[in-house]
């Protein structure tokens, strides 16, 4: 994989010239920023921008602008080689806060869909159980809370649209009736790749290989669908682990939130 021409590929795909992630979703170049705006459960923010020192400070404040009229919260999705290089000190000056940074990784679907090092199902005494209507979204935001402590509402309501129009693949590990770790798989129509998010595992269970199956399964599903790369926003937790698992790190991103 050259690293360079996916990086490339990616930003022109999920930065530039992105689709909007659902429906009621805008996408707009605004001068020299592109943008995402919508309703909930729609990620709003800043997807990618062209910037120097001189138009900088007037971008970040004509965003503030334009999401303080929609009355919504926002986030600017800043990467390491982003321009100019002050811009994560100008964002922190203008009142955003600095999320944990990701790791923009991504691996061929191909190379690491079935090898033997990725096990087939879930480890003992766990079983992985696709999510297929509001029994399970509710099972997977039950989980995202517990793990993540993240609203289970929107989540839900993410879930429900996405698995009505089929753009996701959302997978459970559960022990027995109890739901331990739960992923999803963003297909992005027209695109090569697919997206993976979530892998959260309840403490007592994690190191028991529970994220590895959780990325194998979603592999699978990718290569039967057609998708050239798997691209994930690592956490230092997870970014160890799908290292070995034949991911390949291209960027650092950080998200910037504001509101």
């Amino acid at each position: 994989m050259n690293h360079d021409e996916v990086l490339s590929l990616y930003e022109r795909r999920f930065r530039r010239e992105p689709a909007p992630e659902m429906p009621g979703a805008v996408v707009e170049r605004a001068g020299a920023v592109v943008r995402q705006s919508g309703p909930a459960p729609c990620w709003n923010g800043v997807l990618w921008s062209d910037l120097d020192e001189r138009t900088a400070d007037a971008a970040i404040a004509e965003q503030i602008r334009h999401y303080a009229e929609l009355g919504t919260e926002f986030e600017w999705k800043l990467y390491d080689h982003d321009r100019p290089a002050d811009l994560d000190r100008r964002l922190l000056a203008a009142g955003f806060t600095a999320e944990p940074p990701e790791t923009l990784m991504v691996a061929e679907t191909a190379r690491i869909a079935v090898p033997a090092a990725l096990p087939a199902a879930g480890p003992e005494g766990v079983q992985l159980v696709p999510v297929t209507g509001m029994d399970g979204v509710e099972l997977v935001a039950d989980v995202h809370e517990r793990v993540f402590g993240a609203s289970r509402v929107r989540i839900r309501e993410r879930l429900a649209v996405q698995l009505a129009e089929g753009s996701v693949v959302a997978v459970l590990a559960m022990a027995g009736d109890v739901p331990v770790s739960a992923a999803r798989m963003d297909l992005h129509s027209g695109t090569e790749f697919a997206s993976l998010w979530g892998g959260g595992t309840d403490p007592e269970w994690r190191g028991r290989g529970i994220y590895r199956a959780l990325v194998a399964y979603r592999a699978r599903e990718a290569l039967a669908r057609g998708y050239r790369y798997l691209q994930v926003d690592a956490s230092a937790e997870s970014r160890p682990i799908l290292t070995r698992l034949g991911f390949a790190a291209l960027a650092t991103t950080t998200p910037y939130t504001y509101g």
